[in-house]
């Protein structure tokens, strides 16, 4: 292909001062002094590349800078980046270079870009989930690094026609599962429904074409249906002395697209397809008035629809999106949305992050943006969840409505829509959604699992015997909730395996077995779990119990013994004396009247083993030592220092407590739950759940749900209500 150098390099000329011309930020004459030096040095790097498509690679670099410098609107720094961001990655310019040429921020963004560019591009779900969170994490280095990454995306879905078909698809789809999602948290609304509709282009040709060619064909009785609203609202408008514009917002072919594909309806039942926007001149001081000033007029003139009213004016989004939204009956008896923004709230929801940045000395504190980004820092890091929950929690939370609630102080907290009263514990702080045993939304209690609306107020009620369990997981919907408490539910794994391999080293002694590498192999694989940790863990718990360990010793040893009986074939056998196994049921200490678990040592002396009669003597430097109470030192022990004695017992860890539910039938009396609640309060260890009690003319039935230690208490808890007169019948449900 012949080019033309000559026309080339005008081109290129011509481009770089459209650039300068757009850019949305003033620039003085030291940013012009650096975009030029930048814009030298790409097309010195890129002289001798071109695209795919034939025209010089420059154009590229170019076009997302001026994507960077006029659609986003970032500063000098950011555009020169921009142009320089392919610059380590394909040619021979290192990262030294840059910062030599241009200082240690511009190649810190580099740096990051290039990053990106070196993760696998042909890779399972997996690898790119992990790829995701691993791109995430240059927003902790400067934000602006995923932003120009996302405008060179925008390039790319843009110049995408000379690809192949199969490439096209791919790209497009990681644009809808990657960077839309982020365009739309940070604020971009723009560049992400661009992204959205180009990936529908590519993805979903037949069905994109389809609603792209009735849009056009709408677009006329659109601009007169603006018309003829303008019309009736201007006049009044007027008298106020506004500066303001009016204008139509067409909803994208992508969410036109998930409308109908979600509601399962046509193009033409689609009523919302677009909107009126009135943005307005304000100083920042009267927005807030002037925006329900024209609310007022609006109303005036059109029927509001109450239900449908959004002040995002009062709370913004948390990516600092600010608007007025009404949906109203309009001209020809259509209901139509109207957007009541500022022209400063206008400028942020078109360009996102920049605009925050333009405007941030005049409202101070974070924005949106910067929350949000310290929020998110925590999240990456989190290295317990899993590459895939990584990403769909983050997507959830990143696509998500949002509500706001109100703390017991009245101050304002975001969540997104569906959030639990756990959820909100988590936002509030880590410790605090820990620590949750209860919680009351407008002053009444409720479970911690229900779903929060906008405008409640939250307690959160901590208690420091409270932790996460397994079911908290079905409460939350957020990722920090979520990653916070698989944290915690690790932790007490962790914790309980490590009781779990102690235990099960004694009673594996106590069965003549060694715990070594063969045996925890041969565990595993007879009780079917995943790993040496999965089998402490649940030795900890309880569930491999005493029974289904002798079964595995037997199992274990008539392996043992076939293997010795194929080696010693054909030999005389040796006398077998038989020996009577003795298997203690009991393989915990516990201490004191409250049976607490303490750390302890066995003194050598008497060397007790698990269901001897023991004392434990509480030692100057050593701690607790566990002595028998037939010990020879034990006489003097107790006359010389009583008061160092600590009651001790061996227990059963595989009791562990559980949940039982009782069901209690027979005649009506008066006081006759008072009785019962009082019983199983005097009971130790008893944790009542829920109680039910209806009368049936003279007879009742009552169910109570309550966790309970072992079945010994559950035995003698039946035994002691049975006492109680009018109680005929107790049994477990």
């Amino acid at each position: 292909m012949l080019v033309d150098e000559e026309i080339e390099n005008k081109e290129i000329a011509k481009q770089y001062k459209e650039l300068l011309r757009i850019s949305y930020l003033q620039l003085s004459r030291e940013d012009k002094k650096l975009i030029r030096l930048a814009f030298n040095t790409a097309v010195d790097a890129h002289k001798d590349q071109r695209r795919k498509s034939g025209e010089a690679y420059i154009f590229h670099p170019i076009a997302v800078a001026k994507i960077v410098a006029s659609e986003i609107g970032l500063d000098a720094t950011s555009i020169a980046a921009a142009l320089l961001h392919d610059t380590v990655e394909d040619t021979e310019y290192t990262l030294n270079d840059i910062e030599r040429l241009f200082g240690n921020t511009v190649a810190k963004i580099v740096h990051g870009l290039t990053k990106i560019s070196h993760l696998k591009k042909d890779t399972d779900i997996s690898l790119q989930a992990e790829n995701f969170r691993k791109m995430l994490l240059t927003l902790n280095d400067d934000i602006r690094v995923i932003i120009i990454k996302i405008a060179d995306r925008l390039h790319n879905m843009q110049t995408m026609d000379a690809m192949p078909e199969y490439k096209q698809v791919k790209i497009a789809s990681e644009t809808l599962y990657i960077y839309a999602p982020i365009a739309h948290r940070i604020g971009m609304y723009n560049i992400k429904t661009k992204l959205e509709d180009l990936s529908l282009k590519y993805t979903e040709p037949d069905r994109f074409n389809a609603i792209k060619n009735k849009i056009e064909e709408s677009q006329e009785e659109q601009k007169q249906y603006i018309n003829s609203f303008s019309t009736l609202v201007k006049e009044s408008l007027d008298k106020e002395n506004l500066g303001y514009f009016i204008q139509g917002r067409s909803k994208s072919i992508f969410s036109i697209h998930k409308k109908m594909q979600k509601q399962n309806i046509s193009y033409e039942q689609v009523f919302d397809k677009f909107a009126i926007r009135i943005v307005y001149q304000s100083d920042f001081k009267d927005e807030k008035f002037l925006a329900w000033k024209i609310y007022s007029i609006i109303t005036d003139y059109f029927t509001p629809n109450p239900t449908r009213l959004r002040d995002w004016i009062s709370s913004s989004k948390s990516n600092g999106y600010e608007s007025l939204h009404i949906t109203v009956m309009g001209p020809n008896n259509k209901w139509v949305e109207v957007q009541i923004r500022s022209q400063r709230m206008h400028e942020i929801a078109e360009k996102g992050y920049a605009a925050h940045y333009r405007y941030k000395q005049g409202n101070e504190g974070d924005t949106g943006i910067d929350a949000w980004l310290n929020r998110l820092q925590e999240v990456l890091e989190s290295k317990d969840s899993n590459a895939i929950d990584f990403v769909e929690n983050f997507k959830l939370n990143l696509y998500a409505e949002e509500i706001f609630v109100f703390t017991p102080h009245g101050d304002l907290k975001s969540l997104p829509q569906g959030s639990s009263a756990l959820d909100f514990a988590y936002a509030i702080h880590t410790e605090i959604g820990s620590k949750t045993r209860g919680a009351r939304v407008n002053a009444k209690l409720v479970p911690l699992s229900r779903t929060l609306k906008s405008g409640d107020s939250v307690e959160i009620i901590t208690s420091e015997n409270a932790k996460p369990t397994a079911n908290w997981l079905d409460y939350v919907i957020t990722s920090r909730a979520r990653n916070k408490i698989k944290a915690s539910l690790n932790e007490e794994k962790k914790k309980i395996a490590e009781e779990g391999k102690e235990i099960l080293r004694r009673k594996l002694k106590h069965m003549r077995i060694n715990m070594n590498e063969r045996s925890i192999r041969q565990l595993i694989l007879y009780f079917k779990v995943n790993s040496s940790l999965d089998l402490f863990y649940r030795t900890g718990l309880g569930t491999i119990d005493n029974r289904k360990l002798k079964e595995f010793a037997t199992t274990f040893n008539n392996t043992f013994l076939n293997f010795f009986k194929k080696r010693l074939a054909g030999r005389p056998k040796p006398k077998i004396t038989e020996s009577k196994e003795f298997v203690s049921k009991y393989d915990k200490l516990v201490f004191g009247k409250e049976k607490q678990e303490l750390p302890y040592k066995l003194s050598p002396c008497c060397n007790p083993i698990a269901g001897d009669k023991v004392f434990g003597f509480v030692t100057i430097n050593d701690g607790i030592k566990v002595h028998q109470h037939n010990c020879s030192n034990a006489v003097a022990l107790q006359s010389n220092f009583a008061y160092r004695i600590v009651p001790a017992w061996w227990v059963d860890s595989s009791e562990q407590e559980f949940t039982a539910e009782l069901v209690l039938t027979g005649i009506d009396q008066k006081g006759l739950v008072n009785q019962v609640t009082r019983v199983i309060s005097n009971n130790m260890n008893v944790d009542i759940k829920k109680i039910n009690f209806y009368t049936d003319e003279e007879l009742f039935k009552g169910v109570i749900t309550m966790r309970v230690n072992n079945k010994g208490t559950l035995k003698k808890l039946k035994q002691q209500l049975l006492k109680i007169v009018g109680i005929e019948k107790v049994g477990r449900h």
